[in-house]
């Protein structure tokens, strides 16, 4: 194993394992069992064409190109908080996990929400085309090769970890109240994330 390819998984890694719009979606959706491998597929396969993209090059291009972050940074603040808004209304109605699964999100619905969240997010672009796809620069040939395989395999080990370990906390969302807590974290991390994104336009 090169070292290239360990420092690409760690570094990938350690840019997604934060609690972020992603990760949150995803977590509620593994306790649900809704749709869990297409979404985990989805979130991986996305990072990981996106980390490709960065280490080809395509960091420098997005970096100097202010209206289309313009552009995707309001995208994704507004999407960040109708859906802060979404989980702070079932907060008030929180069911227990029985209860929730009844009323299972269609998987048209489930791909297109974790699409937004993939897609309207600034961040995702920075740490994976231009943060990943700069650091890369440090590598040649096939050490810059393993170091992008490296950071792309982080995102299908962690988004799978997420989506199928949650299941283990299902005792624990057999409760409403666990429900409510989840979905004022959620709400909150969302209105968290769309406020800095607006701060960093005014900034």
């Amino acid at each position: 194993m090169s070292a290239a390819f360990v420092s690409g998984f760690l570094l990938g890694l350690s840019l997604i394992l934060a609690i972020g719009a992603q990760n949150a979606f995803i977590l509620r959706q593994g306790l649900l069992r809704q749709h869990v491998f297409v979404l985990c597929l989805i979130c991986s396969v996305s990072d990981a064409l996106l980390i490709a993209a960065g280490v080809a090059g395509l960091g420098t291009l997005v970096a100097q190109s202010p209206s289309l972050i313009l552009a995707v940074t309001l995208g994704g603040a507004v999407f960040l908080f109708v859906y802060a808004a979404i989980a702070f209304r079932r907060a008030l109605r929180p069911q227990a996990l029985v209860a929730a699964r009844q009323g299972e999100t269609s998987l048209t619905a489930a791909v297109a929400t974790c699409l937004a969240f993939t897609f309207l997010n600034p961040h995702v672009y920075l740490d994976t085309v231009v943060l990943l796809g700069s650091l890369s620069a440090a590598f040649e040939g096939r050490a810059r090769l393993a170091y992008g395989i490296g950071a792309g395999l982080a995102s299908f080990v962690w988004f799978f970890v997420l989506g199928y370990g949650a299941r283990l906390l299902q005792p624990v969302f057999a409760r409403p109240a666990a429900w409510r807590v989840l979905d004022v974290l959620i709400g909150l991390v969302m209105a968290a994330i769309g406020m800095g994104l607006l701060a960093r336009l005014v900034g």
